[in-house]
């Protein structure tokens, strides 16, 4: 089984090929933790979750090291802290801070585990490497990378002769299209901070350019270094943090290694949008994924299965848009799996849905063959839903449908753990009764007016209608309205 994913170092897609298969190595940038997550936080989540489930597949999942960081030196966390203190809260900024920490990494854990992303490997925390750091930036002094100017430490990017390889800029395209720090101790205006200056109200840690913190960028260094080594396979992350993020990690790691390469492959996931537009508070269209899960603005609650399922439905390097149509959709799908799928075991994932996903991570070309397979199963079902349909014991059948589960869990869909929405909401069973009554009278007569009528009525509910030889399904969609039920029977 061979893997191929799209490298932003090289520009192309390239054959990956593991440093040691016995123990492939993935670093992801994670959250700073100082609110709710996002929707577009959920993105590389989800796409990162997904490719570590195929790492492991294919390589075993004792061989595969997936780590993900949380960023907790923050100036939004402190003003958080300090806020709660000034509003009276006795206990210590240290205190406040760590309980602000706390709470934002549970959130995150809860939001994320609601849209089925599994918890790395290792997920460590920035002040919990704050001594890596301080030995990190002492190095690369002493090597002639970076100085010291009043109280600060800043990396000397002309130190690293392929500085914007990754982006592709040059030093010169970088001043002038960034919003660089202005500062009279700089050398050079990309100089970026390694260390700064902390003000006694704020945390600070010693070091022997005074008490301070961490910049932002060596932060991932140190803790890739100390979790992965100076040469590990895969580095991830959303494109916005190409620059200047990855950029000035790869300098700082491979001036502070120069034996190793810090990252063989690097994959970037696109931005997300909403409704064709950029996700902003003044557009009215920004939300978390808790605002999602728990129904926001009058709007229903979105499962976090649906979500996943439309995060994956566009290829991680094409620009993702979010739509209440999508959704929507997403959720008459994975109703229709799910009913399809009841009670079957999974074996191991079909061989094409596995190509499909070692090809680059095409997450929307797997969703498209998992449809193919479901209507299969659907049409040699006998065009029932039914659990205990005759299909089932065809043996061809039940192996098809065992595959599609496999390969479904695959891309962390039709899992356990998510299926709880499925039987969750009202209870419909008896406009169910009452419409096969009516479908069977009209059967005798001919006259399928009130058939009609009933569905028609039941669709604009947002219910949707399910019918067969066996009888009359009605399950509650996407924008499903109860009020519109009311005097229906």
């Amino acid at each position: 089984m061979t893997i191929s994913l799209t490298n932003s170092k090289t520009r192309r897609k390239e054959v990956f090929t593991p440093i040691d298969p016995k123990n492939v190595r993935m670093y992801v940038c994670g959250p700073t933790v100082y609110d709710r997550a996002h929707l577009g936080n959920a993105r590389p989540a989800i796409v990162f979750d997904v490719l570590a489930r195929l790492l492991r597949h294919v390589y075993g999942a004792d061989h595969v090291t997936y780590v993900r960081n949380f960023t907790d030196v923050d100036d939004k966390i402190n003003a958080t802290a300090q806020a709660r203190k000034a509003a009276g809260d006795p206990r210590s900024l240290e205190d406040l801070i760590a309980e602000r920490t706390e709470e934002t990494i549970g959130w995150y854990l809860q939001d994320m585990g609601a849209v089925g992303v599994m918890e790395p490997d290792h997920m460590p925390r920035a002040t919990q490497f704050i001594k890596q750091m301080v030995a990190m930036i002492d190095g690369l002094i002493a090597d002639g990378h970076a100085y010291e100017a009043e109280g600060h430490v800043l990396f000397a990017v002309e130190s690293y002769k392929d500085y914007g390889a990754l982006s592709g800029r040059s030093v010169d395209d970088m001043i002038a299209g960034a919003r660089v720090e202005v500062a009279p101790y700089k050398r050079n205006p990309m100089d970026f901070v390694l260390w700064k200056p902390s003000a006694d109200d704020l945390p600070g840690w010693d070091s022997p350019w005074g008490r301070g913190r961490p910049g932002w960028h060596i932060e991932c260094s140190a803790m890739a270094y100390e979790l992965l080594g100076e040469s590990f396979d895969i580095h991830g992350g959303g494109n916005d943090l190409m620059f200047p993020h990855h950029e000035n990690e790869i300098a700082q790691s491979c001036c502070a290694h120069p034996h190793g390469e810090f990252a063989k492959v690097w994959l970037h996931n696109e931005m997300l949008q909403v409704e064709g537009k950029k996700m902003s508070k003044s557009l009215g269209n920004f939300f978390t994924v808790r605002d999602l899960l728990d129904g926001h603005d009058g709007m229903p609650a979105v499962p976090g299965e649906v979500i996943r399922f439309v995060m994956l439905s566009t290829h991680y390097r094409k620009p993702m848009d979010w739509t209440a149509e999508k959704a929507a959709q997403a959720e008459r799908t994975l109703r229709r799996w799910r009913s399809l799928t009841d009670g079957v075991q999974p074996s191991k994932p079909s061989q094409e849905i596995a190509e499909l996903l070692e090809d680059d991570l095409n997450t929307a070309g797997a969703l498209n063959q998992l449809g193919h397979l479901g209507q299969y199963l659907y049409q040699k079902a006998g065009k029932t839903w039914e659990p205990d349909a005759p299909a089932r014991e065809d043996v061809t059948w039940l192996k098809t449908a065992q595959e599609f589960v496999a390969s479904a869990q695959l891309l962390g869909l039709l899992t356990d753990e998510l299926g709880d929405w499925v039987n969750a909401g009202p209870d419909l069973s008896g406009l169910a009764d009452h419409l096969a009554g009516v479908r069977a009278q009209a059967m005798e007569t001919k006259d399928f007016s009130e058939v009609d009528r009933l569905k028609t009525a039941l669709i604009e509910a947002g219910v949707e209608v399910r019918m067969s030889k066996a009888g009359v399904e009605l399950l509650p969609g996407a924008g499903f309205d109860a009020s519109k039920l009311e005097g229906l029977v």
